[in-house]
């Protein structure tokens, strides 16, 4: 499971800080967790699984794929919806993977967009 947790924490591309501070452990857990010193804790697993979307069964076991489809079936329902594209998609995708800190500098940044056009 070690090497699993690591692999995710990767393919998200977060640092074992961030990737901590998104399931509620210290990044010396995380450290700890990944080379196999310390079992994560059932709630830590479901916290992961919650946070990133992630199969139970993969995190456990190795079984099936990496994430869950839940949020792709529910992404589609909304590109449907919306008339995204392909693109659109991937960046709503990776908008939702983002730490909240890097989510609150797109908002702001947006937001500042947004205000100076009506302003105008």
């Amino acid at each position: 499971m070690d090497e699993r947790i690591k692999e995710l924490r990767m393919s998200v591309g977060l640092s074992q800080k961030e990737f901590g501070v998104r399931i509620g452990v210290s990044d010396t857990a995380v450290s700890k967790i990944e080379r196999g010193e310390r079992n994560p804790s059932e709630q830590t697993i479901l916290s992961i699984c919650r946070e990133f979307n992630v199969n139970y069964a993969w995190i456990m076991e190795g079984l099936g794929e990496m994430f869950s489809d839940l949020p792709e079936t529910l992404l589609d329902q909304v590109a449907e919806e919306y008339h995204l594209d392909e693109l659109d998609k991937k960046i709503v995708k990776s908008y939702m993977q983002l730490t909240e800190e890097k989510r609150k500098v797109i908002k702001e940044y947006l937001h500042n967009i947004f205000i100076n056009e009506k302003d105008d």
